[in-house]
């Protein structure tokens, strides 16, 4: 799964979490504050209530009254739709006796009454004593600062004159840490909620259907593809080779949605192969599968291992930048890794002495040197630890060997009259440090496009050892027929500047003798 749909995935999941979890969190939070409610239950015209020159819309009781013409009746609820206690102290209004005040705009209060039901009847005495009721204006009553417990409720029932049924009717006031606010509920006398039981079923309905959609691609993982095999994969052997092993290990994992595990410890040829042959089963210390690559076959009393061969790798002599040459013969080489050149004027070059920059002895790169190029002699024996100062005086000439590839290219590129070698994607630019410069050999340039007609002797099979032939349904087998026989794995290497041997020139030249 890419990072892309576990990110949607997680949203999702937090989506439908908080849609469920939201409306009852803003319930009890809402609920825990102190709250007043209120709402019209009955705004009723009991005259004609209509326009003096029109015709009366119903019989009223009092028609025959000119004043009550246009009376109406109006109920209010007013009720602690909390769970909070309210006290009188938690009104505040200037006024020391009165909490809140309704109004209605239009209209003329002639009389008021109030209605509670009998569990609340202790409350009427705040009605029928001081303060009590008070018309404050033709429009407006002031209620007392009545004290309610949760779910207490009082109604007042007013008689106004004037206006019309419908007409506007407001409760305001403020209370200490709370709210008032209008209300409204289904039945006249039924409490309500801050979400209908609709809203609340319907929430946890879409609630629990986004978790479930966000939810399900994480407990089912997606089917692996054909190709895919899970568990624990190292590689390891030819640093020359390390840049593809790791593309390649990447493009493995995202093929198969990061479910392989796989590393990659470069340490030299000739040390993966030899620790691979010496692991007595083909795992390492922790039970990962081991592939070692090398450049080269393997020596031939390894007869357990088991090779594929994986592509052609291209390797290049390189110079410092202040020995100007760009071409050497083959004869010229092997005179200078003898020993018998060690002034570079010898070539036509500046008047600086040939400094060796080599791979210790476990290299791969150095292997396909000494067999390719020096006819299978080996280079001489090392005489400078610090590739500066000779601490053989007897040695023809000054000659350091190194871990890596990175670590012969940077001191080529900084020693002025250095002569190295390296794989060439690593010698070449951008790659390649500032410095130094490949050079052809005998007038022939490395091009993987042209290894069969061009004749560049400084090439070497890739190959991947396993300790025997690993199961066709093993982490090791699938990766391998990714590396040599898919359209991405073999993109990999040719990015790398190596030639694999899944292409139609690759074939030949990986089943001769390379």
């Amino acid at each position: 799964m890419s990072w892309l749909e576990i990110s949607l995935t997680a949203a999702g999941l937090l989506l439908g979490v908080v849609s469920i979890v939201t409306p009852f969190v803003a319930d009890r939070r809402a609920r825990r504050s102190r709250r007043i409610g209120f709402r019209k239950q009955m705004d009723i015209a009991i005259g004609h209530n209509g326009q003096v020159s029109g015709a009366d819309p119903r019989l009223g009781l009092f028609n025959d009254l000119p004043a009550m013409r246009d009376a109406t009746l109006v109920l209010l609820r007013i009720e602690n739709d909390g769970s909070r206690h309210i006290e009188e102290s938690d009104y505040i209004d200037p006024s020391a006796q009165y909490g809140l005040t309704a109004e209605f705009p239009g209209r003329r209060v002639e009389a008021r009454d109030v209605t509670l039901p009998g569990e609340h009847a202790n409350l009427m005495g705040y009605f029928e004593n001081q303060p009590g009721l008070l018309v404050a204006g033709s429009s407006t009553l002031r209620i007392p600062r009545v004290p309610l417990k949760p779910g207490a409720y009082y109604k007042i029932l007013v008689l106004l004159t004037g206006g019309q049924e419908g007409d506007p009717v407001t409760v305001t006031g403020d209370i200490k840490d709370g709210t008032l606010h209008e209300n409204h509920s289904l039945t006249p006398d039924e409490k309500p909620p801050v979400f209908s039981r609709q809203a609340r079923w319907t929430t946890v309905a879409l609630g629990l259907a986004l978790i479930a959609a966000a939810t399900l691609p994480l407990l089912v993982p997606p089917p692996l593809p054909d190709d895919c095999e899970t568990g624990a994969l190292r590689l390891t052997g030819s640093t020359a080779f390390a840049p593809v092993m790791t593309g390649l290990a990447e493009k493995y994992r995202e093929h198969c949605q990061g479910r392989p595990e796989i590393t990659v410890a470069a340490r030299g040829s000739r040390t993966g192969v030899r620790e691979l042959a010496l692991s007595g089963g083909g795992t390492d210390a922790d039970g990962a599968a081991v592939v070692a690559f090398s450049d080269g076959p393997r020596p031939a009393s390894y007869r357990r291992l088991s090779e594929s061969r994986v592509a052609v790798s291209l390797f290049t002599l390189v110079v410092h930048d202040g020995v100007r040459l760009t071409n050497l013969s083959v004869a010229d080489v092997r005179r200078l890794y003898r020993g018998e050149i060690r002034n570079w004027n010898r070539l036509g070059g500046p008047d600086l002495p040939v400094v060796l920059v080599s791979r210790t002895s476990g290299s791969g790169t150095r292997s396909a040197l000494a067999t390719r190029v020096l006819a299978g002699a080996d280079e001489p024996p090392a005489s400078s630890d610090d590739c500066v100062t000779r601490t053989v005086r007897t040695a023809p000439v000054l000659r350091c060997e190194l871990d890596s590839t990175e670590q012969v290219l940077s001191t080529v590129a900084r020693t002025p009259g250095a002569l190295g070698y390296s794989e060439l994607r690593a010698a070449s630019p951008p790659e390649a440090p500032r410095g130094l410069h490949p050079v052809t050999l005998d007038g022939h340039t490395p091009d993987p496009d042209r290894l069969t007609t061009s004749g560049y002797p400084y090439r070497e099979i890739e190959y991947a050892y396993t300790y025997g032939r690993p199961p066709a349904d093993s982490l090791a087998s699938s990766f391998l027929a990714y590396a040599i026989d898919d359209g991405t794995g073999k993109g990999v290497v040719a990015t790398h500047g190596h030639l694999p041997c899944g292409t139609p020139v690759g074939l030949r030249v990986c089943g001769g003798t390379g």
